[in-house]
């Protein structure tokens, strides 16, 4: 065997250095992955070093930094401005997007929902058999490609969808109803962006279109989206009101809109003290004071719209002949609604109306992360509690699976604890366990925050485990 490998040696000396370098590489892929079993807050893309004033003019030039949410997702490094109306998402961002996605394909699927994707560049050839071409006005961003066809970029797709469900024939009424929804952005030119993602020209929107064989069924569908969205909005802790509304240049008999209600609002509500009316004040008399139910005082409020449905009846069905054939065998115009969600309004919504003035607190089901674990600072009296620290991480990381993926390390040890807690309430995580001098004490302490309560503890580390496992995975 020895003359054997010899002979390798001399004959074929480059995989001889081959099969050397290749153990190397393992040995140092051990080496990284043990290094990297943590996720390490120093590894993630955050532009947290911008100093607020730096930000505040960065943002004077492209718009008015008016309100909490915009501010705070702006200083936590979540957002960072690249045109009026529009914001690059940074990775936290993303990541609560994603899980508030989740919750919404979660409702949407159980009620039947169907996703879809369907093309941003939307044919003005469409938008002009539905007259709205025209009733969009300037919020249309309109553009042509080099063959002088026109196209918008949609900010709704009732004329692509009804048009794509025309496209296959008439479908029977065994095959209804039918809900097809997407998550895709959305474009509206709008005259003065502002508020952050509250009020941009590209946003992120879930619209929903459903077809129904019949008016009573297509309320039956009506009223089960709306119950879906009052799910989704519980699952988030967020107190949104249903409120009757106009149609606006959707169209449609009947629509209502979720509101948040939040001072900043845009929107100016009235709500009965006694029973669940509520209205838009655009649907009332500017002189009604009562409610048309009960007839107990109105109280003026202000909200940030939501989510928004609009029941459509024939209006888009009939114009591109999207029909089903009847149980008598006949063809007849599907019954229509359509239902919006403002994905990244939710986002930016739920921080103005949870957080503090310099804190984020996410609803905790789309927080990034659950829990940031701060060790102590390099060269601090309390630095040996750190391997104590270390030991609670991989602990809840190995007991509790449905935070294994959501904790995080704080590993720049060359700052204070005081600093990087404050870091750390920019970013809105939930929980905050600190490893300080009462992690020496016998038996150990650590500390441990409640962001959205803005309670803080110290505990043994089975207490830290077991109040951790009690936190509901997405």
């Amino acid at each position: 065997m020895g003359a054997l490998l010899r002979r390798w040696r001399i004959f074929f000396p480059d995989m001889m250095n081959c099969i050397s370098l290749c153990r190397k590489q393992q040995q140092h892929c051990r080496f990284y992955h043990e290094k990297q079993k943590r996720l390490l807050l120093s590894q993630h893309f955050l532009s947290m070093n911008l100093r607020e004033d730096s930000l505040v003019a960065q943002e004077t030039k492209m718009g008015e930094m008016t309100c909490k949410s915009q501010k705070l997702m702006l200083l936590g490094g979540l957002i960072h401005p690249a045109s009026p109306g529009c914001y690059h998402y940074m990775p936290y961002t993303v990541r609560a997007m994603e899980k508030l996605i989740k919750v919404i394909d979660r409702e949407m699927q159980v009620i039947g929902g169907q996703k879809v994707n369907m093309p941003t560049l939307c044919s003005a050839k469409l938008w002009r058999a539905s007259g709205r071409w025209e009733l969009m006005g300037k919020e249309l961003l309109r553009l042509a490609d080099r063959h002088g066809q026109h196209y918008c970029l949609g900010p709704t797709h009732e004329e692509a969808i009804t048009d794509l469900i025309a496209s296959q024939g008439s479908l029977s009424y065994k095959e209804l109803p039918l809900l097809l929804y997407q998550i895709t952005r959305k474009f509206r030119d709008e005259p003065k962006p502002r508020f952050g993602l509250l009020r941009g020209r590209e946003f992120y929107m879930k619209d929903m279109y459903t077809f129904d064989v019949s008016e009573e069924a297509a309320h039956n569908t009506y009223a089960l989206v709306c119950n879906a969205y009052c799910n989704i909005f519980s699952s988030l802790n967020l107190r949104v009101v249903k409120v009757q509304a106009a149609t606006g240049n959707i169209g449609g008999t009947m629509s209502h809109e979720f509101q948040l209600p939040a001072d900043i609002g845009e929107d100016k509500l009235m709500t009965c003290t006694n029973c669940d009316f509520s209205v838009n004040v655009e649907l009332i008399n500017s002189d009604q004071r009562y409610c048309s139910v009960c007839n107990r005082e109105l109280v003026e409020t202000k909200g940030i719209e939501v989510g928004h449905t609009f029941f459509l009846g024939t209006k888009y069905s009939s114009v591109f002949n999207a029909t089903f054939q009847t149980s008598q065998g006949k063809p007849a115009p599907a019954e229509m609604g359509c239902y919006g969600l403002g994905v990244t309004r939710i986002l930016a919504a739920s921080i103005e109306v949870l957080s503090t003035e310099d804190a984020i607190r996410w609803p905790s089901l789309i927080a990034p992360y659950q829990v940031c674990f701060i060790p102590p600072k390099k060269g601090s009296k309390e630095e040996k509690a750190a391997v104590l620290l270390e030991g609670l991480y991989d602990c809840v990381a190995e007991v509790v699976p449905q935070l294994k993926e959501e904790i995080v390390w704080d590993d720049r040890t060359h700052l204070t604890i005081g600093k990087r807690l404050k870091d750390a309430k920019k970013l809105g995580y939930p929980f905050v366990v600190i490893g300080g001098k009462a992690a020496l004490d016998d038996p150990s302490l650590f500390e441990i925050w409640n962001q959205n309560t803005g309670e803080n503890l110290f505990l043994t580390r089975e207490a830290i485990i077991d109040l951790l496992s009690k936190v509901p995975a997405c």
